[in-house]
Order: C-alpha cells, then sequence, then structure tokens
C-alpha cells in the first residue's frame, strides 16, 4: 500500500524524522562546504601573473572554475593537466610534464602553481619530484617560479586547501628571512569570496597610512573592470612582494580556522611576530582589527575612522528594533560565522542554530565562549559535520525567524518559511552581493541594511490590508 505524499512530506517535518535525520552517520545530505583544490585554486588567483594549475581531471577543473564563475559572473582562469584512467595506473608524470609545458608556453604566466586532487593524491603522485623532472626536460625554465600543494579533496574542504596552498606560496617562493627585516605589515585575510571585504581591508589599511601587502590579494582578479579587453592576469599580489614575505615586520591573520597551518609555519617556524584577530564583522571585531594594526604599526586610529564608526553604531541603534530579538540559523565556514554570530550578539539578535560542517572542535569552544558571553546567546547549539538536511529538521521542529548562509539555503528556508539573508560562498541566486563589504565599519551598515529590510520586506509582504502600513 502506497502511503499518500502528504503523509510522507508532514513526517519529515517531524520531531520524529529530526531524531533518525541525526542519528544517521555514513550518509552526507548537500555539506555547507567543497573541497580542497576550490580553495587552492581562489588562493593562487592572488598573486599577480599567475596561473592555477591542477594536477587531476579535466571534470575536477571544471567544477572548480564553474563554481567560482557563478559567484563571480566571472571567467576563472585554471588549466588542468587532464589525467585520465592511463595516468590513475601508471601515474601522471607525464600529463603534468606535458601540462606545464603547454600551460608555460601558451599562456605565459608570471608564476604558476600546482595543486592537485582525489585522483592524483589517491595513487600517491610526487608532484614536487615531477616538477623536478619538468625543469630537467625543459618543460619550463630552470628559475620559472612554482608553488605546489597536496590538496587531497577527501579530507578538509575549501579552507584548508586555500591554507596549503597559501603555505606552499611562502615556502615555494618565498626568500629565506634575514635579520633585517622591512618595515612592512602582511594581512592575510583568509578564505574570503567578496572582493568588497579585501578592498575595504586595503582602504582601511590606506587611511590608518600603513605600509602592507595584502596576502594573497585577489579582488582585481574576480571583479576586473570591463574595459572591453580581456587580461589574462588582471591583478593580485606582487611576486616581489610574496618573495620578500618572511622579512616582514610582521603579519595580521584575519581568520583563524582557514589559515592554521599557515599561521603556526609563521609564527612557529620562521618566527615572525604575528597576532590573529576574528574576521572583522560587527563593531567590535573590526575595533580589534583596528586598534591591533595601530599598535603593530605604531598608528594612531585618524578621526576619518572614528566618524564611520559613529555612524555605524548610529545605524545599529536606528536597526535595533527590528533585529533584537528576532532567532536565527546560520551557516557556513566557521571564520565568517564567528564573525556574523558576535555580530547578531551586538544588535540583540538571538542565535538558535548554527551548522558548520568544516568547523573544528576548537572552533566549537571559541564560539561556545562567545555564545556564553552574552544573554542573547543561550539558546544556541553548534552543530558541528552536519549538513543541510540536518538544517533542514531544525529549521521545522525549532523554528527561527530567519536563515543566514550561502545561496544553497533556500530551499530549506522556503520549507520554513522564513527569508534567507544570503551570506558566504556561493552566491548563485543573486546578483553583486560579493561586491558589498560585510568587514568594517561599512560592513555593518550593509549587514544592517540587508537583515533589517529582510524582516521588513517579509512583515510587508504577509501582512494583511488592514497592516499594510507606509510607516515601520
Amino acid at each position: 500500500m502506497s502511503v499518500p505524499a502528504a503523509d510522507i512530506t508532514n513526517w519529515i517535518d517531524s520531531p520524529e524524522y529530526k531524531e533518525l535525520n541525526f542519528a544517521r552517520k555514513d550518509l552526507v545530505v548537500n555539506p555547507a562546504k567543497a573541497c580542497q583544490p576550490l580553495g587552492a585554486l581562489i588562493c593562487a588567483l592572488g598573486f599577480e601573473g599567475c596561473l592555477p594549475f591542477v594536477h587531476g581531471s579535466q571534470g575536477c577543473t571544471a567544477y572548480f572554475r564553474n563554481s567560482l564563475s557563478r559567484h563571480y559572473r566571472e571567467p576563472v582562469g585554471a588549466v588542468s593537466d587532464s589525467m585520465t584512467e592511463e595516468a590513475a595506473v601508471f601515474g601522471g608524470q607525464s600529463n603534468l610534464i606535458e601540462g606545464l609545458k603547454n600551460a608555460y608556453t601558451l599562456y605565459k604566466p608570471g608564476l604558476m602553481a600546482v595543486f592537485t586532487t582525489c585522483m592524483a593524491e589517491v595513487i600517491g603522485d610526487d608532484i614536487k619530484a615531477y616538477v623536478d623532472n619538468a625543469r630537467k626536460q625543459k618543460a619550463i625554465p630552470e628559475d620559472f617560479p612554482l608553488a605546489l600543494a597536496h590538496t587531497p579533496s577527501f579530507k578538509g574542504s575549501h579552507i584548508t586547501g586555500y591554507d596549503n596552498m597559501l603555505k606552499g606560496f611562502l615556502e615555494g617562493l618565498a626568500a629565506p628571512r634575514r635579520h633585517a627585516t622591512h618595515l612592512r605589515l602582511y594581512v592575510v585575510p583568509g578564505f574570503d569570496t567578496y572582493p568588497g571585504n579585501l578592498r575595504e581591508y586595503k582602504r582601511l589599511l590606506r587611511i590608518l597610512g600603513v605600509t602592507y601587502t595584502l596576502l594573497p590579494d585577489y579582488s582585481d582578479v574576480v571583479d576586473a573592470p570591463n574595459t572591453g579587453e580581456f587580461k589574462m592576469y588582471p591583478g593580485g599580489t606582487p611576486l616581489a612582494e610574496l618573495q620578500e614575505a618572511l622579512n616582514a615586520s610582521g603579519y595580521l591573520f584575519l581568520q583563524t580556522y582557514s589559515t592554521s597551518a599557515t599561521l603556526k609555519y609563521i609564527k612557529n617556524v620562521q618566527k615572525i611576530p604575528t597576532e590573529t584577530v576574528p574576521m572583522p564583522i560587527g563593531v567590535i571585531n573590526t575595533d580589534k582589527f583596528l586598534m591591533t594594526v595601530s599598535q603593530m604599526a605604531g598608528k594612531s586610529i585618524p578621526a576619518e575612522l572614528e566618524n564611520e564608526r559613529g555612524r555605524a553604531v548610529d545605524a545599529a541603534t536606528d536597526a535595533h528594533p527590528y533585529i533584537h530579538g528576532k532567532r536565527f540559523a546560520l551557516f557556513g565556514d566557521p571564520d565568517l560565522l564567528y564573525g556574523l554570530t558576535s555580530f547578531l550578539l551586538e544588535m540583540g539578535g538571538v542565535p538558535v542554530h548554527i551548522i558548520s560542517t568544516n568547523g573544528s572542535a576548537a572552533f566549537a569552544k571559541d564560539m561556545e565562549e562567545l555564545l556564553n558571553s552574552s544573554p542573547y546567546g543561550q539558546e544556541a547549539t553548534v552543530h558541528l559535520g552536519k549538513d543541510l538536511w540536518h538544517l533542514r529538521s531544525l529549521l521545522l521542529t525549532e523554528p527561527v525567524d530567519m536563515l543566514i548562509g550561502d545561496s544553497h539555503g533556500k530551499f530549506a528556508a522556503r520549507d520554513a518559511g522564513i527569508p534567507l539573508v544570503r551570506i558566504g560562498f556561493p552566491i548563485t541566486d543573486r546578483v553583486n552581493l560579493h561586491r558589498y563589504p560585510i568587514v568594517g565599519y561599512a560592513g555593518v551598515l550593509n549587514l544592517i541594511t540587508m537583515i533589517a529590510n529582510a524582516f521588513l520586506e517579509e512583515k510587508d509582504r504577509t501582512s494583511t490590508d488592514a497592516y499594510f502600513e507606509l510607516l515601520r
């Protein structure tokens, strides 16, 4: 006897189904993460003249490029050595050597970043040895700069791949540290798919009068101006500044969980003065960022930034009634979630469900401390390793007023009958959101505007004629 569809729908919305859903261990349904090579690719785009080179199958490379192109609505350059079944059996050395030769000849890059996919990692390809052989065979010049990273897709996530690739750039292309160091601050944004954020960091650092390098900087690569002329390499951190990266006066990491290996390399191996701050989302975290830069660079905070802060606080005061007491569910990368949760607590919002598929135990501990520091954080539960099907069960059984996350959350939000504010990666069903910073005091204004107005739009959409007011 068949079961009516309505009965099935009601059942999967029930607490009984939620219990079964959270008990599953061997099945993942729509995880809120991507694989390592995607993160490595976006890191590689941040260096001037760099061509990302994927040692793996052509289909994997197409997926990475497609995912980034849909988010940015821009062409994303990368090449692959197109490993097939034969390479899976005999190894991919010949593919890599021929691929390097063709890429160097055809695309004339200033440097390349070689990273791996599942196939190459499963068979154990030694890309360093292969590159050495490529140089010996004159496929590429002996002194051509190459950065290498092992980025297996079957472990970690896109933030792990970003981290491994960034460390690969520093290990492979930065000159050894000397006693005489540059009075230059190196600022590491972490995995951040908002060119608007990168530009906001640079604007704030310029206002502070700091000599700095953003490492890496792909803002002009993924958001190039339309001049009618295509440029293969439209921007990025210059190779010369990468080569001097270990001679920095200090490092400032703007994310904690997406750059852990690079942070350890800089701080513990290279012994460079290093500070880490939360992603500067919200007033408190922006204050921490600016004060840390001020102390590291010996610069005072100018009146221009104090005025920006005042305007952000004024906007928060104006919008406070529309956000205070509202219940939120969030999903995404750990650094982003930490910053957004801090911002919501500032506004009197109540985070309830926090889903981080790629979050770590250290992230969970830090989040618990943050949530316990505020009376508005007492209802929240941090769910590590859970996916968007888990999230759906939470939304249907323990309702909230709003979901915050990337475009993949729209289905759960629709089922729950709540608005989705799109923040994170990827955003594929709305335009230009990645161009608006969500960091700094400008980011405070943008976040308040998005969230408060989404609530007001929902109120208008659901109002009867009697309560369809002109003033809100």
